[in-house]
């Protein structure tokens, strides 16, 4: 009992926020991007660019809140990447996201051997957006609750209020719901005087703003530092929690909890137990949960009809 008691306590759930924050930010920003039309598996690459840029930019502004504003603008640029490619270009989705990955890797790489003089990690920034951790009144000292939802960091908070504004975006505005049909019946949107390349253009751009406020949370708010390779396949996991999710917000939210808390059982597990297990076998339990829920609930979720599908107008000669 008393080991049952130290792994499953409210420090589990609020663990659990915290380290499913970075999937929530990039799953409910490729629901957004999935619902224009365009699959995007670049969300990894646009994190870790988000990470890197808004390190520099805390570094060398000695604000975090710049280096928050810097990390989202680079992840929203370089999503526009992905966004030329298989819109304008009309390349096939899921290979210009491949290569976007690919390029994010190396070009982060390069940045750090010219700026640092070497790869890896990079040194500690002295203000983080840690410091700025917020205790809301009142509602921090409610049993379990307060500290799991009102007693967090900046970025958490934000990730709170925009699953509810993304969910409100895609049902009430006109954007949102011009952004369903480029991905539901981009001709029949395309013929009501919309263009179907805008609102694709628009998710893409949007995802990459998430992925970027992602990475930020990565470098500027958890580790106060930037490492190679940080994202950890995060980006991949938001994938799986948005079509887990079935393709909606507050189901991207719900996925992502989920394997946030597969990710902070696993570290207390290896403490609490203190086998002599690898582990490795410990640190795999999220991604092995993450193919069991994408098997199990793939089926019953339903992507949008045009989602990776190219649309092209056709233009008289």
């Amino acid at each position: 009992m008393e080991v049952l008691a130290q792994i499953f306590n409210t420090e589990l759930l609020v663990a659990t926020i915290r380290l499913s924050t970075p999937i929530t930010l990039a799953a409910v920003g490729a629901t957004i991007c999935e619902r224009s039309g365009v699959v995007n598996i670049a969300m990894e690459g646009m994190m870790i660019v988000g990470a890197f840029t808004g390190l520099i930019g805390a570094m060398f502004t000695g604000d975090p809140w710049l280096g928050l504003l810097f990390a989202v603008l680079a992840g929203g640029v370089f999503s526009l990447l992905h966004a030329f490619a298989t819109v304008s270009l009309h390349l096939e989705h899921v290979v210009s996201g491949a290569v976007l990955n690919i390029l994010a890797f190396g070009i982060v790489r390069y940045m750090m051997v010219m700026i640092f003089g070497h790869p890896g990690t990079t040194d500690p920034i002295r203000f983080s957006l840690k410091n700025y951790q917020w205790a809301i009144p009142g509602l921090s000292k409610i049993p379990v609750l307060g500290p799991i939802f009102f007693n967090q960091t900046p970025i958490i908070y934000f990730s709170f209020l925009l699953i509810i504004f993304f969910t409100f975006f895609l049902k009430k505005t006109k954007l949102g719901l011009h952004i369903k049909a480029a991905g539901e019946h981009p001709l029949a949107l395309e013929t009501i005087g919309v263009s179907v390349y805008k609102m694709r253009y628009t998710g893409v751009f949007i995802s990459g703003m998430m992925a970027g406020l992602a990475g930020a949370y990565l470098s500027i708010e958890n580790a106060v530092s930037f490492t190679e390779g940080m994202s950890s396949g995060r980006g991949f996991i938001a994938m799986a929690a948005m079509i887990s999710g079935g393709w909606t917000p507050i189901g991207a939210f719900i996925a992502s909890l989920f394997f946030g808390f597969a990710d902070a059982l696993q570290v207390r597990l290896q403490v609490a137990l203190e086998l002599s297990i690898p582990e490795e076998l410990f640190i795999i339990l999220p991604y092995v949960l993450t193919v069991v829920a994408v098997a199990g609930l793939v089926r019953k979720s339903r992507a949008p009809k045009a989602d990776g599908v190219d649309f092209m107008i056709e233009r008289p000669e």
